[in-house]
């Protein structure tokens, strides 16, 4: 690798820690890195905390067919009613609408294309994404990991 790849990768990594930073500091639930590795595991850790996604069809939330609602393991926060949820056929939890003030979006380029990230609006904890090919009436789709999720019967 050259010293300016090198240089460049290296400013790239120190600066989306750092807004990572910024941003944990800006939600209500806030928790130090021990405690959300105590309180999760590795798996729900690397997709809450550092941004990863599960496996597809790895989650038995995917073929969840009750009525409840589905909430933040990190925070308890309600974010879909299982009334929105919808079977895309992609392996992952799928909704056409969050509950109102129940979650956060941001741009995400990592992958090589442009996508829009969904979070808890509360603790921060990665869901998943948000695409434009979804049912109506929203023509949303939320593919959210089902390890970011617990599902609460009605």
């Amino acid at each position: 690798m050259k010293r300016r790849t090198f240089i460049l990768s290296a400013t790239s990594l120190i600066a989306a820690g750092s807004a990572r930073a910024a941003q944990e500091g800006a939600f209500e639930v806030t928790r130090s890195e021990e405690e959300w590795r105590a309180m999760l595991s590795d798996a729900e850790y690397a997709v809450m905390r550092d941004e990863k996604t599960e496996r597809a069809g790895s989650s038995a939330l995917n073929d969840e067919k009750r009525s409840g609602i589905y909430a933040c393991r990190g925070c308890d926060l309600p974010l879909y009613d299982a009334s929105t949820k919808f079977d895309s056929g992609t392996g992952w939890p799928s909704f056409y609408a969050p509950l109102p003030n129940a979650i956060g979006t941001k741009d995400d380029n990592s992958l090589f294309a442009r996508r829009t990230e969904v979070h808890c609006r509360r603790c921060g904890s990665h869901l998943g994404h948000v695409f434009d090919d979804g049912p109506t009436p929203t023509g949303k789709r939320h593919c959210l990991n089902g390890v970011s999720l617990v599902f609460k019967a009605a």
